[in-house]
């Protein structure tokens, strides 16, 4: 019987000769726990891990790109552009400070570690009112009818009893009363961040994030201030002793001039959404940034600035050409900790 061959299409499809890769390309290896566990060279091992491992190692690099080039800023909440060597944006989303990355930022913020932040409404409220009382611990698949029944808002897995809000209530309403008799005696011109460096001194407290904000001046920008409960009592005191006025012109002209007259920038963006753009948006204003690191879950697809990659922002002059930005694809609140 004659020998049988394999088809010469199937031969040549599977069997398909490689063109040869760089030399110094670098090559998937993983760490070996076999010399003991070093939480540096696990790290380090991410660069050629692959997948997300490697994101993160990338992000890590450009981090520590922004760090060499930074120095504590000088300046004060309302001088001029800081002038430092790397001006450092950090942006998160509100259910960071409901978690316990709090104090991931916290940490940050009392040491000086960034130059300007920028959040929503809720990363703001949320900061003060966990220095009133607790945020627990639940489920996802708790039910939300029996948890409005119960008094309890649920935050993904976390638990916040109404009480919580009630007590901000209490705490903000004759702050409110200070800052519309300021505004009236004094002629003082109220923005988000300025309510937001009083409202850090005010509460006192040094497990506060803008406790320390207001401490080292670090300004905390949010130009959507009134988008939580925040805004929820703003809205209630309006009634009782109305008069109060944010001015977010003021806000944005402030956060822009951060970008615009830093000698190199550095955005570290924690989620998606108003902290994202605002953000990116300021540094367009200089032409873009030089460092770009972006955690979040997002996806591109649907066209949103939050699921965006980096590479979307360069289109815009958001970031520089030159740049080597990163997006890691993970949760922050597993990712930043670390």
């Amino acid at each position: 019987m004659a020998e049988q061959h394999a088809p010469f299409v199937a031969m040549d499809a599977v069997l398909m000769p490689s063109m040869a890769l760089p030399d110094d390309m670098p090559r998937i290896k993983g760490y070996d726990f076999n010399q003991g566990v070093d939480h540096h060279a696990l790290l380090q091992s991410f660069h050629t891990t692959g997948f997300q491992a490697s994101s993160v190692a990338h992000a890590i690099q450009e981090i520590n790109k922004m760090m060499t080039h930074w120095r504590p800023s000088k300046e004060g909440c309302g001088s001029s552009p800081s002038h430092s060597g790397c001006t450092i944006f950090l942006g998160y989303t509100s259910n960071l400070i409901s978690s316990g990355v709090r104090e991931s930022i916290r940490y940050l913020a009392q040491h000086k570690m960034v130059d300007v932040i920028v959040t929503t409404a809720g990363g703001v409220e949320e900061d003060f009112i966990k220095c009133l009382a607790p945020t627990y611990l639940g489920e996802f698949s708790l039910s939300g009818k029996e948890l409005r029944q119960r008094g309890i808002n649920r935050i993904g897995n976390l638990l916040v009893p109404n009480d919580n809000y009630c007590k901000f209530e209490d705490w903000l309403m004759p702050i409110l009363d200070q800052m519309v008799q300021e505004q009236k005696d004094e002629g003082t011109h109220w923005t988000p961040s300025k309510m937001i460096h009083r409202l850090g001194k005010e509460i006192n407290n040094p497990e506060s994030v803008y406790y320390w904000a207001c401490k080292n001046d670090i300004p905390v920008f949010s130009p959507a201030l009134t988008d939580g409960s925040i805004g929820d009592m703003i809205f209630f005191h309006s009634y009782k002793n109305p008069g109060l006025v944010l001015d977010i012109v003021d806000e944005i002209h402030r956060l822009n001039s951060k970008a615009v007259f830093a000698k190199r920038t550095g955005m570290i963006i924690l989620g998606g959404g108003l902290v994202k753009h605002h953000i990116a948006n300021a540094n367009l204003m200089r032409n873009g940034a030089d460092y770009a690191v972006f955690v979040n879950t997002g996806q591109e697809f649907d066209g949103s600035d939050s699921g965006a990659r980096p590479d979307e922002a360069v289109s815009w002059g958001k970031i520089r050409m030159d740049a080597k930005p990163v997006k890691v694809t993970h949760s922050p609140a597993i990712l930043f900790p670390v």
